[in-house]
């Protein structure tokens, strides 16, 4: 069985019979005085564990936000790219181009007309993937956008119908007007 630390100091020599005996009764006389009230039990060492306790806790638990939330980062990006891949349209080659803006650029698509339309017309939406763009149907567009906005490159809405006593009514800009 283990020796206790008085009974090694006391094998080492590092203190006499006499004094292990008179650190013991000291304790006993502080457990019993505090026992009935009349000391104050020192205890600045529980306090200051219980506040390392309290902090590694908060620390632990903010930890644990973030990984969680780099998480969910990363199930939304893959609910994207999911969305994309399966409602993207074939890229068409042709000579005939659809213009939009990315990041202060002007960007352009090879569509047919029947793409065009739809694009002005806020049916299809161009969307970014990787390094490229990506033509796909507004619903799928709309579940992009509630998870990551700056994706949607172009989405129109459906243009209203023009009011009767309009002063410019003559003067219409096209939508799918070629640059």
């Amino acid at each position: 069985m283990a020796l206790s630390l008085r009974e090694q100091m006391l094998k080492a020599g590092l203190v006499s019979q006499k004094q292990a005996k008179q650190v013991g009764k000291e304790q006993k006389n502080n457990q019993r005085l505090a026992h009935k009230g009349q000391i104050a039990l020192d205890d600045s060492q529980k306090r200051a564990a219980l506040q390392t306790m309290a902090e590694k806790t908060a620390h632990d638990q903010q930890l644990n936000r973030e990984h969680q939330e780099k998480v969910q980062k990363k199930a939304e990006a893959a609910q994207i790219k999911q969305l994309i891949e399966h409602s993207r349209l074939p890229k068409l080659t042709g000579e005939d181009y659809y213009n939009f803006v990315d990041e202060k650029k002007v960007k352009r698509l090879s569509v047919n007309s029947l793409m065009r339309n739809k694009l002005s017309q806020g049916s299809l939406a161009i969307v970014r993937q990787g390094s490229g763009y990506e033509v796909i149907p507004r619903e799928a567009a709309l579940k992009i956008q509630e998870r990551d906005p700056s994706r949607v490159l172009l989405l129109n809405t459906a243009t209203e119908a023009p009011d009767a006593d309009d002063p410019y009514a003559a003067y219409q800009v096209p939508d799918d007007l070629m640059w």
